[in-house]
């Protein structure tokens, strides 16, 4: 689920961040053009977890700026197929339930209702979900984006919840406090 990644990166620094240590300042800026962002075929950016070099320092005339080849190692999230992974209800549609895995404003619902029967079960934004990986996929990256949009590359896990221990985070919880109940004699 989550690795290293060794990345090297060109970096244009602002020259406003030259009166900070040079590492401080390059950290800065790596997170703030890799942190939550989807890397295509490595995954999703944690954290900038250690700079191993910074070389190469030059200006370009008319810019200003200093640039700088930079090494150094992202922590990245990736889900493996067969991964069993706790996510949260986002959005409903035909082909299925979109999940996240962080905190959404926006409350959606899913009801299923049971074929030949009045009972329902229902899924909304607070319930815990646990689903398996089945696929991992990196789609290309949209041409056409919002403007002053952050660019992003999407990563589309694909799963299932028809599996034992899956679904509902309390259905399995539930189910334990009533194995764990005593019989009457």
């Amino acid at each position: 689920m989550f690795y290293l990644s060794r990345i090297e990166h060109t970096l244009r620094l602002p020259p406003h961040l030259l009166s900070l240590r040079l590492e401080d300042a390059v950290r800065g800026e790596l997170e703030k053009l890799f942190l939550d962002k989807v890397i295509a075929n490595l995954g999703l950016c944690i954290s900038v977890h250690s700079i191993q070099s910074i070389k190469d320092g030059f200006i370009l005339p008319n810019d200003g700026h200093p640039t700088f080849r930079v090494e150094f190692t992202l922590i990245m999230f990736r889900p493996f197929v067969g991964e069993i992974i706790v996510a949260k209800l986002k959005e409903s549609t035909a082909n299925g339930l979109l999940l996240f895995a962080e905190d959404y404003r926006d409350r959606v619902v899913w009801i299923w209702k049971f074929p030949d029967s009045d009972e329902e079960l229902v899924i909304d934004g607070i319930d815990q979900i646990k689903f398996q990986v089945h696929s991992v996929n990196f789609p290309p990256i949209p041409i056409e984006q919002p403007e002053d949009s952050k660019p992003f590359a999407p990563m589309v896990v694909t799963g299932s919840i028809d599996f034992d221990g899956l679904g509902l985070v309390s259905w399995w919880v539930d189910a334990e406090d009533k194995d764990e109940e005593p019989e009457d004699p």
